[in-house]
């Protein structure tokens, strides 16, 4: 893979898509054996992130030692950046330490393009403000392909917080890169402005949205990002966007659910679902260190 960084899907050719979702094939199998690799011994990992975070930092770092790289994580909470550093400057410093790849987190959109430009370290984005995820989406559709073989055909029906979900813009643009059909679904006070012009289907009707349903894709209520009432009460968004039991018999005869995590049960998504054999919200967790092995590895590896 030829470029430095990675930092959203949009950015991101057919080809380059089609090459690291391919190595993440390989990687998931290495997974799977319990092999690891060290390939990448010497090269330094860092994850900077400005926000909470579980699955991705945590999948980042055991990505990077299956590929034999050390690993160090910044916390910002006991940071210089808590003394009034810059990003950049906190980019800087990490760059003087010789640090080959930093992994960020960060509640504005376009500050890993800004690290990535005044840096030499490769830069991946782990979540930019509303912006963009390109892992997670990378990694929702290697489980996609997996459960399918391919997704070009398939309907693809992401519902909830539109509005302040960064994984819903990746996927939009990925799924549609691949050939699927997206359709989008919420409360209007949680789809944004410029929904139509995401490249997908809008449709505020859950029960017709999920109507031939392959891929169910419920989105987490992002309450820390939002400054007002976007809806009425948990019960009431249950019952109008909630996937449930009942709505998956809606769905096409071959389907899967996913969930970027963590799940609120009985909000988005209910208990019973969660846990069904249709649902692949754990899958994509182990699928996420496969994709970010990919990612490394091609950044700082190069394809063999």
């Amino acid at each position: 893979m030829k470029r430095k960084d990675i930092l959203g899907i949009k950015d991101l050719s057919r080809s380059e898509v089609n090459e690291l979702l391919s190595t993440a094939q390989t990687m998931r199998e290495m997974i799977d054996v319990g092999e690891k690799s060290k390939e990448l011994a010497g090269k330094s990992v860092a994850t900077l992130f400005y926000e909470n975070s579980t699955r991705t930092r945590n999948s980042f770092d055991i990505a990077a030692k299956n590929l034999g790289a050390s690993t160090m994580g910044i916390s910002v909470a006991t940071s210089s950046v808590q003394k009034g550093e810059t990003l950049v400057d906190t980019g800087k410093t990490l760059d003087a330490l010789k640090t080959d790849m930093i992994i960020i987190r960060h509640p504005v959109a376009g500050s890993a393009r800004l690290l990535a430009e005044t840096i030499k370290a490769s830069v991946i984005n782990a979540g930019d403000g509303m912006n963009e995820h390109p892992s997670q989406a990378l990694l929702d559709a290697l489980t996609a392909i997996r459960r399918f073989g391919d997704v070009e055909g398939k309907k693809l029906v992401i519902v909830g917080d539109i509005k302040h979900s960064r994984v819903a813009r990746s996927n939009i643009a990925l799924f549609g890169m691949l050939g699927a059909a997206v359709t989008v679904c919420g409360p209007y006070t949680l789809l944004p402005d410029c929904v139509d012009e995401l490249g997908c289907e809008v449709e505020p009707d859950f029960d017709r949205a999920i109507d031939g349903a392959s891929i169910v894709m419920p989105l987490r209520l992002q309450l820390e990002r939002m400054d007002q009432a976007f809806f009425s009460s948990r019960e009431e968004y249950h019952e109008y966007y909630g996937v449930t039991a009942r709505r998956l018999r809606m769905c096409a005869d071959e389907f899967m659910v996913m969930h970027p995590g963590p799940i609120n049960r009985e909000a988005e998504i209910s208990g019973e679902v969660a846990d069904c054999a249709d649902s692949y919200i754990l899958e994509q967790v182990t699928n996420g260190v496969a994709v970010r092995m990919a990612m490394i590895k091609l950044l700082l590896g190069g394809a063999k």
